[in-house]
């Protein structure tokens, strides 16, 4: 199984890139995100609302050992807190080559601005928030990853030569 797991920070363009590659290498998508949805039938930030987010990183967890039983070649793209618990990155190393999309606070920030579904961005600070949760989850991606791509001012077809170059 040669799968494309796709991390990083919330904002970074796991999803935007992980579609683009998917049709490029002609293989299927998975969003963790959107499995944990559809599995629950609950959008995130009700599920955080509702159950916590102890329980969402369970789902979390889950969602992996699942997708490790899968033996078709997909592209994955990880929620942003995913790889923090420690039984998740060599979960995610075992399902494939990690891709650590790497972006800037500023960069994120922007991007994420004003949006609402986004639990745990709810405060009256984001943009300390982004600083915060990313400084704290570092050394995480990096653990998870086997590339690490520095994807600020990037377009995604500049991202996905790069991964691909990367994983040959």
């Amino acid at each position: 199984m040669n799968n494309i797991i796709l991390t990083g920070f919330m904002g970074s363009g796991k999803t935007s890139t992980g579609i683009r590659l998917s049709r490029r290498l002609q293989c299927p998508f998975v969003d963790t995100d959107r499995l944990i949805e559809q599995e629950t039938g609950k959008k995130i930030p009700r599920i955080f609302a509702e159950e916590g987010e102890a329980y969402f990183r369970d789902l979390e967890t889950k969602t992996l050992k699942k997708l490790a039983e899968g033996r078709e070649r997909r592209i994955i793209s990880t929620g942003g807190g995913l790889p923090v618990r420690p039984q998740n990155r060599p979960l995610l190393r075992a399902l494939g080559t990690v891709v650590y999309l790497c972006v800037q606070p500023g960069t994120v920030y922007e991007r994420l601005r004003g949006d609402t579904g986004r639990p745990l961005l709810q405060c009256e600070d984001p943009a300390a928030r982004i600083r915060e949760m990313m400084a704290a989850r570092e050394d995480a991606y990096r653990e998870a990853a086997h590339v690490i791509i520095q994807a600020d001012g990037m377009t995604f077809e500049e991202i996905i030569k790069e991964i691909e170059e990367r994983i040959r």
